[in-house]
This record gives C-alpha cells, structure tokens and sequence, in this order.
C-alpha cells in the first residue's frame, strides 16, 4: 500500500516550484490562482525570493502547501494514494490530496493559520528547541518539571523530539535535559512556540475559519498528527485539524500506525526530503522516497 506524506514547515527553499511552472501548464493555472486568492505574488517569492523572505511564516506556509499540492496534482494517474499524512502545515496539503479540501479553501486556511500563528508569535516571545538522544518518556519528565510553559511538541523519530514553549521555560529544559544525558539541545531559529498552549489564541481564530470551511468526503484515510490513526469521518478531521495548534506532532505514532495498517511504500510530495529520512529512521523496512515528476 501506498503512504503519501506532506511536509512542513523548514523545507522551504529559494526556487522552490519554478521547474513545476516551467514545465506544466496545469501548474502555472493553479500558481496564478494562488496570486490572486492571496491578493500578493507568492510565485515571485517562490522562484525569486532570498531565503530570509521564504522564512516568514505568512510566506513560507503557503509556499509549502502550493509546492505540495500542485506537485500532487501533476503527477495525475500516478498519484493514487491509499493513505496519506502530513507533518504540521502538511495536513493540509495531505487534505487536498485526498479531496476533503478543494484547493482554493486548502490556501485559504493555510493563509489564515499562518497569519493567525504569525500573530500568537508577536503577543508573546517563545521558542523552540531539538533534542537529540532522549527517550521521549525522559524529555516529557523534565518538561513537567521545569517552571513555565514548555511541552513536547514534535515527536519527528525514535531520539529526536522537539520541545516548545516560553523563552526562559525551554533555554531551562535544554540544559536540565543535557544534564540528563541529551546528545544535543538545540534552540531553533523559529518565530514562537508551536504546537504549545502558546498558540491558543491562533487556534481560536482558526477553529473560527475551520468550521465555516467546506470539507468532503475523503477519497482515503488521513492520519492526523493529534491521534495518529486512520481518519475519515468529516468531523473528527475538523476537531483533530483545529486541534492539532496546540497539540504535538506525532510523527513517529504515524508512520507506524500506517505501516501496522498494511503501507509499505512511502513517498513524499512537496520540498525537501526530510519526512522520507525521519520515515526510514522509524521503520527501516519500509521504501521511502521522493514523489518523481512525469516527463
């Protein structure tokens, strides 16, 4: 069986998409479209913009999603998934894929959730941080123990698990999970604390946009970062998708739901190749590859 996994924030890189433009009328239709449902030129920033522009999250979430999708729908009959995931931002794009959201209401939420957590990044200063080499039961222990707001928030693979929350709350954690024998803690060049309570305020304003959006009936199951398990039913794909601001990315619980549920194959659709690295490190017995153009 066939994964097809989207991923997230941080695969974002200057160029990205040009070549589907170049190459595919059917792409260039659906980037002007971008343009115009955005009201500003994504595509420039895509193709022309410097990496420091590609990093603002308004911009880079979009950019993300589009290269995604619009790799998706280029593939044509070769893109049959018989599930699919998406890390974080790439549940959207994962939702696209399997034809719950059309892909004008896909952009259109991920504009509004970028902007809503851009928003949640200014009210309050907060980060967050890599750790290496920890069970994930340790790095939640001294989490629950350190004053402040700090949670896990990424669990990406076996030994690496990113933390999230106030400034002070995870610079504390880093060095308490040092102590406890973490080959490395690293704070990450990131604008605030997602998936973390911090990001409460932008999960109510998008829940807002989520409940008035148009969803349909998935033409295969979706597993969610907040459940990691097989979703199809409408409204728990909603309450899960509102959910999942605040609530961690279980990455490493998805991948091996999928593979207990019969995938084999994993092949990743949009930038970068790091959802295939994270998948070999958490099955090794599994195929995982980048999605290959037509032509």
């Amino acid at each position: 069986m066939k994964a097809y996994v989207f991923p997230g924030q941080g695969a974002q890189f200057s160029g990205m998409g040009k070549d589907l433009y170049d190459k595919f009328p059917q792409a260039q239709v659906l980037f002007e479209q971008a343009n115009d449902i955005l009201g500003f030129s994504i595509t420039e920033v895509m193709f022309n913009g410097s990496a420091e522009d590609l990093k603002k999250t308004e911009v880079t979430q979009p950019a993300i999603f589009l290269h995604s999708v619009i790799l998706s729908r280029v593939l044509g009959d070769s893109f049959a998934p018989d599930m699919v995931a998406g890390h974080s931002l790439g549940e959207f794009s994962a939702l696209v894929a399997n034809n719950t959201l059309s892909f004008e209401e896909g952009l259109k939420l991920v504009s509004q959730r970028a902007r809503a957590m851009q928003k949640a990044c200014e009210a309050q200063q907060s980060t967050m941080a890599a750790v290496l080499g920890l069970e994930d039961a340790v790095v939640e222990e001294v989490c629950a123990r350190v004053d402040g707001t700090v949670v896990a928030a990424n669990y990406n693979c076996p030994g690496q698990l990113v933390i999230s929350g106030e400034v002070a709350a995870v610079e504390a954690a880093c060095e308490q999970l040092k102590e406890a024998g973490a080959r490395r803690a690293l704070i990450l060049p990131v604008g605030g604390a997602f998936h973390s309570p911090l990001m409460e305020p932008a999960r109510e304003e998008l829940a807002q946009a989520i409940t008035k959006a148009k969803f349909s009936e998935p033409s295969c199951p979706i597993y969610q970062n907040v459940t990691a398990s097989a979703v199809t039913d409408i409204d728990a794909i909603r309450h899960n998708l509102i959910a999942q601001l605040t609530a961690p990315v279980r990455w490493t619980q998805s991948v091996r739901q999928m593979v207990a549920d019969g995938a084999t194959e994993f092949i990743e659709v949009g930038p970068g190749k790091v959802l295939q690295g994270l998948v070999k490190k958490i099955e090794s017995g599994v195929a995982a590859e980048s999605a290959q153009l037509p032509g």
